[in-house]
């Protein structure tokens, strides 16, 4: 079992079945996965993405700067945060939604030491805007938030149950792996399931990284165990 967890949700998976937005019910829904985390002592970070509202690289152009373009992707993510957080606290999992960027008339500003005394309080914490600085996926953000919170794995949930040589969705042929590699990971140009920014700093950091099917019921628990699902890229 593992100490302390970085959990990375996509704001994909966050719009449930919508074409976009905030779904609650998914929401609620990954609460409930949750809670057997806690309850076996495992510690939860969570940092969220916001691509069910919008992705800055998508709406950058037409007199709209790059820089702006990623700080509304990062309000996105903001907005999940928060509503992912209250969503959390009503279904009975404490939770405190923190910020990388200040913006504390919403929500409190994060810092290591927050952050911490959060999580020995027995607390979710959500962590929303990404690194605060443009031009890094939150993929990225989530491998550097886990070494900085000296979490011991990245759990990264998925729509499929791990890594494939190809595309399962297109492939019937495709085949799992049961673990790969960083140097795999990195080189494989098939392989696209997370940044490779994030997959070479956690292989600068020796830091595991977990992909699994997130809709998989008790997955976030098995993976928090230390059960072999998914794929384990180290």
């Amino acid at each position: 079992m593992y100490k302390r967890i970085l959990l990375k949700l996509s704001g994909e998976q966050l719009q449930g079945n919508k074409s976009s937005g905030f779904d609650a019910e998914r929401a609620r829904w990954i609460a409930e996965q949750i809670k057997p985390v806690l309850a076996a002592g495992t510690q939860v970070v969570i940092m969220v993405g916001g691509g069910n509202y919008v992705r800055g690289n998508q709406i950058a152009g037409n007199g709209i700067q790059p820089v702006s373009a990623h700080n509304i992707g990062m309000l996105s993510t903001l907005m999940n945060a928060i509503a992912l957080s209250d969503i959390f606290n009503d279904d009975g999992l404490p939770t405190r939604p923190l910020s990388t960027v200040e913006v504390n008339q919403f929500i409190d500003h994060y810092t290591f030491r927050r952050a911490l005394s959060h999580l020995e309080k027995g607390r979710v914490v959500i962590v929303g805007c990404g690194t605060g600085r443009p031009f890094l996926t939150t993929d990225t953000a989530a491998l550097n938030l886990a070494l900085e919170m000296q979490c011991d794995v990245v759990i990264k949930t998925t729509k499929v149950d791990g890594v494939y040589d190809k595309d399962p969705t297109k492939f019937s042929d495709a085949v799992k792996y049961d673990k790969l590699s960083y140097h795999d990971a990195l080189n494989n140009p098939d392989i696209a399931v997370m940044d490779k920014a994030a997959i070479g700093l956690a292989m600068d950091e020796h830091i595991p990284v977990l992909i699994c099917d997130l809709l998989t019921s008790g997955n976030i628990a098995k993976a928090a165990s230390g059960e072999q699902i998914g794929t384990l890229i180290s």
